[in-house]
């Protein structure tokens, strides 16, 4: 039988654990924390991460935990439309289904459920880059090493492995940072009648959107139902505890139209979760490494971390794990060719998602000094179907073995 260790267990590391144990490999699931967490926060999913899923056999039940995200439009802080919904769609164009906002734990809570016995959950386990071996599959954190025919790195931005693998790889900032948070329900205002349940407002560098997990009074299916909101602003992490995290983006977003102010007067402390936003630069040079007769594969922000600009963060993970299940799929001897075959689909296919995120950024996150006014002549001047065109090119996959 085939083993495998995974590293880390967000989205994507569960997501590998699973696909690898219900096509026969024995795997070994490593945790830094001391139990499995799912995460705070929701995340987008568009038609690429949904196929993705389905292709791994993990969309069952999709429908009864996610609420679909139509077209927005985007505002300014009082309102005013810069680009309205559906502006950048022609006529007769074959459209897309909708993304749709899933929440973190529901999500988890699902994964979770597919692992099977063939996957031994291991916390408490964080991999040191000293102790990755060039010569044969294994890792290990100091104390045991973890020898398998196959390691998957899916430890984020900061991977451990990859830093071993692609020491010239390293995070860039793109000097933003940003926030999250899930208000539920109950801790929600009555909002203005007729106001929209998603939508996305900008002012200079200044970014805020927000979706809805089903409506108030029924989680649709989920028992997480609420508001999830990101908000971006210019500048590094912020050094203040979350409660004057959240004074700030108090300050910050004070006036702007609802429900905003309201959201965030909604908001905890503990709700918030902080990110940086920038990009793995350069990227690896391979997503898949040879060790002896095994090797290692890089998949999620430990391949190729980029900003949320196009919420292709999660999709693009789950396309790797997808990609990875299907070239591993028929391999009877050494995986050399099998990992070369994976970063031959997925690399070229993260450098056009990366290329289309740096094109969304020049509209959706310019220099902080430009103006209301002035973000409004710049979003008058580039087509509305920029943004469209970008986000229409980044879910442009239709399966593990496309290119």
């Amino acid at each position: 039988m085939r083993t495998a260790v995974v590293v880390g267990a967000g989205i994507g590391g569960i997501a590998a654990a699973g696909a690898l144990a219900r096509t026969g490999w024995q795997v070994t699931l490593l945790e830094r924390d001391d139990r499995l967490r799912p995460g705070r926060g929701a995340l987008v999913l568009w038609p690429n991460g949904v196929r993705a899923l389905r292709g791994l056999g993990l969309a069952g039940g999709l429908d009864g935990i996610a609420t679909p995200v139509p077209p927005v439009g985007i505002r300014r802080p009082d309102g005013q439309w810069l680009v309205r919904p559906g502006a950048g769609t022609g006529d007769g164009e074959d459209v897309e289904p909708p993304p749709v906002v899933v929440h973190r734990e529901d999500l988890h809570d699902a994964f979770i459920a597919g692992l099977s016995d063939q996957v031994d959950i291991r916390n408490a386990i964080e991999v040191q880059p000293a102790r990755v071996h060039r010569e044969r599959p294994a890792v290990g954190d100091g104390r045991t090493t973890f020898e398998a025919d196959l390691i998957v790195a899916a430890d984020g931005v900061q991977s451990a492995v990859r830093r071993r693998l692609a020491p010239v790889t390293s995070f860039t900032s793109g000097g933003f940072a940003a926030w999250r948070a899930v208000i539920p329900w109950y801790r929600i205002p009555d909002l203005p009648p007729g106001l929209p349940p998603h939508g996305e407002t900008l002012d200079g560098g200044h970014r805020f959107t927000f979706a809805s997990l089903g409506e108030r009074g029924s989680s649709g299916g989920s028992t997480r139902g609420g508001i999830s909101w990101v908000a971006t602003v210019p500048g590094a992490l912020r050094p203040e505890p979350p409660a004057g995290q959240l004074a700030l983006l108090r300050r910050w977003f004070a006036g702007w139209h609802a429900p905003i102010p309201q959201l965030l007067a909604a908001t905890e402390p503990d709700d918030l979760v902080q990110e940086p936003i920038g990009e793995l630069a350069p990227l690896p040079e391979t997503f898949g490494v040879k060790a002896g007769s095994g090797g290692y594969a890089l998949i999620g922000d430990a391949a190729h971390a980029m900003p949320h600009h196009l919420a292709q963060g999660a999709c693009l993970a789950l396309e790797d794990v997808a990609t990875l299940q299907a070239v591993l799929a028929n391999v009877r001897g050494p995986l050399a060719p099998a990992l070369d075959e994976y970063s031959r689909l997925r690399r070229p296919r993260v450098t056009r998602v990366l290329q289309q995120t740096r094109k969304a950024s020049t509209v959706l996150q310019p220099r902080s000094g430009l103006t209301s006014r002035a973000m409004g002549a710049a979003l008058g001047r580039a087509n509305p179907r920029t943004l469209d065109r970008a986000a229409a090119a980044a879910t442009e996959w239709a399966g593990p073995t496309s290119s």
